[in-house]
């Protein structure tokens, strides 16, 4: 019933706003060039080292540059604040860095910023929030003013993604003064756009960078300014785009998204993203080691989960858009992701059979968790309840969760994943399958597998061993992978702008019609 109050409310607001908004002039944000923006949640820090969400990826990728890019429609990787780059032997990467290039405060970028940038990433002293990105550099040393080689402590074959994505380039002196903390309130960066405000977990304002160098390719940035602001409720969100107060938003729900779509005078994009779903099952039987019973250490419970769960309804109905089931643990676009492994169908008659088998023929009682998308959870416990698993939905907040799945307390997990936009499957799988701490299957074989993989540039031999690695974990069913997710992008159509699968809106490639 409170769900139904909820679509009707919306219904009312938009057929009311409609009104209201046919009496509007032209869109506020291209009179005044000046691009409305808002998110659901806040910045937490504008240091990338120190901001694993999403949105610190967004403002990143806005306010500073790295030395590759990353092409989004070949994903091929160009050189960004690097003008040329090589590989010298497999753990050395030459580089020749853009001469000219300036950080918004107006001092040149020079080799001696992007290592005193990257060893300080690399430095676990320093204990970056990224470290896992960063972790392989083994030092990045001077060759000259524009010259560095990056060390490696082993071959590793994503350090193109991830120097492309993840490691930014600081002022070396402004860093080095303020600190992380001075940093993250007063950034300063080589990107198409800098910062001219930001109010922490209220507001962020910046304007075009003037003095952007020409041959990024990145492009140039053609708005003037963006005002970034923080709106928990995505019903405010929806009338302020209405009305003309916003310009942008997304992750708009998709009932709210089909009667913005009705508005003629927005859009709505429903782009497929690198983030799915999967429900993850404690295999390794870490809670059992704490006194607590657990079915899921049966692999003929887990096999019944992944038939029991109708994922391509809960992706159809739920998720919508270009959303579609998965059925490997990881997302499709990805290097090393195959989908040739041990596919489970929805059988209801079949889960109920294995569940049998295991000796739990009338199920059993269990506690799903999840942090997000209740409706889709909420789906998933009438799919299990109807082939016996009785799961009681316990939602959480992320970093509660997380910590409480760390700590070995969590066997069944509602959990999503979005690589931190890196189109390498070593972003998913060998972090929840190398023995760390988000391991629920500790398995030694798929372990060995990936960190084989994670360690050689030779593509082939890589591809072998994560599709191993990926098969083993399907027939094993450390996962239920469900479906991946999909970015409902509701814009003014006075905007120019498109939406890719890493889920990085790239304003700075956007303008007005």
């Amino acid at each position: 019933m409170q769900r139904r109050i909820g679509r009707l409310t919306v219904l009312g607001l938009v057929a009311l706003l409609a009104i209201a908004f046919l009496s509007l002039p032209a869109w506020a944000g291209k009179k005044d060039d000046t691009l409305n923006i808002a998110t659901t949640k806040e910045l937490e820090n504008a240091d990338r080292y120190f901001n694993t969400a999403r949105e610190g990826i967004i403002f990143a990728r806005h306010v500073y540059d790295n030395l590759l890019y990353r092409d989004p429609k070949t994903y091929e990787y160009k050189p960004l604040l690097a003008k040329s780059y090589k590989w010298v032997d497999d753990t050395t990467i030459a580089m020749e860095l853009r001469q000219g290039v300036k950080f918004h405060d107006g001092s040149d970028m020079t080799a001696d910023d992007v290592v005193y940038t990257l060893n300080f990433a690399a430095n676990p002293d320093n204990k970056v929030k990224t470290q896992r990105y960063s972790n392989w550099i083994k030092e990045v040393v001077k060759e000259g003013p524009y010259e560095v080689k990056i060390l490696l402590k082993e071959p590793f074959p994503a350090a193109m993604e991830f120097l492309s994505g993840a490691n930014p380039i600081y002022p070396k002196d402004y860093y080095a003064k303020v600190g992380p903390n001075g940093f993250g309130l007063a950034p300063v960066g080589t990107g198409p756009y800098k910062v001219t405000e930001l109010e922490p977990g209220q507001k962020v304002v910046m304007v075009k960078n003037e003095d952007y160098f020409k041959d990024s390719p990145k492009g140039q940035p053609s708005i003037g300014k963006i005002v970034w602001r923080t709106l928990p409720e995505m019903n405010t969100q929806v009338a302020e785009l209405m009305t003309g107060s916003l310009d942008w938003i997304w992750l708009v729900a998709p009932d709210q998204a089909d009667r913005l779509a009705q508005m003629p005078h927005l859009t709505v994009i429903p782009a497929e993203t690198m983030r799915i779903g999967f429900i993850k099952m404690d295999a390794a039987d870490r809670t059992g080691a704490q006194g607590m019973d657990n079915p899921f250490k049966k692999l003929a419970v887990r096999r019944a989960v992944n038939h029991a769960v109708n994922k391509g309804a809960i992706s159809k109905s739920l998720v919508g858009g270009d959303s579609r089931p998965v059925y490997s643990a990881c997302f499709p676009t990805q290097f090393g992701c195959t989908d040739d492994v041990m596919q489970y169908e929805y059988d209801p008659e079949k889960a109920k059979k294995l569940l049998a088998e295991a000796g739990y023929p009338d199920g059993f009682e269990t506690i799903l968790y999840g942090y997000r998308n209740r409706p889709y959870a909420e789906a998933m416990v009438g799919d299990l309840a109807a082939v016996g698993i009785k799961a009681k939905l316990m939602m959480m907040k992320y970093s509660a969760l997380r910590e409480k799945s760390r700590a070995g307390k969590v066997q069944f997990d509602f959990q999503t994943w979005g690589s931190y936009s890196i189109n390498d499957v070593s972003a998913i799988v060998s972090y929840f399958f190398e023995f760390s701490d988000d391991d629920m299957a500790r398995d030694p074989q798929v372990r060995d597998w990936l960190l084989e993989a994670d360690s050689t540039i030779d593509t082939d031999k890589r591809k072998m061993l994560y599709k191993k690695a990926l098969q083993r974990i399907a027939e094993q069913a450390y996962w239920a992978p469900l479906f991946t997710y999909v970015s409902n992008n509701c814009f003014s159509k006075d905007l120019d702008f498109t939406p890719y699968p890493d889920a990085v809106p790239r304003f700075f490639q956007a303008s007005w019609r």
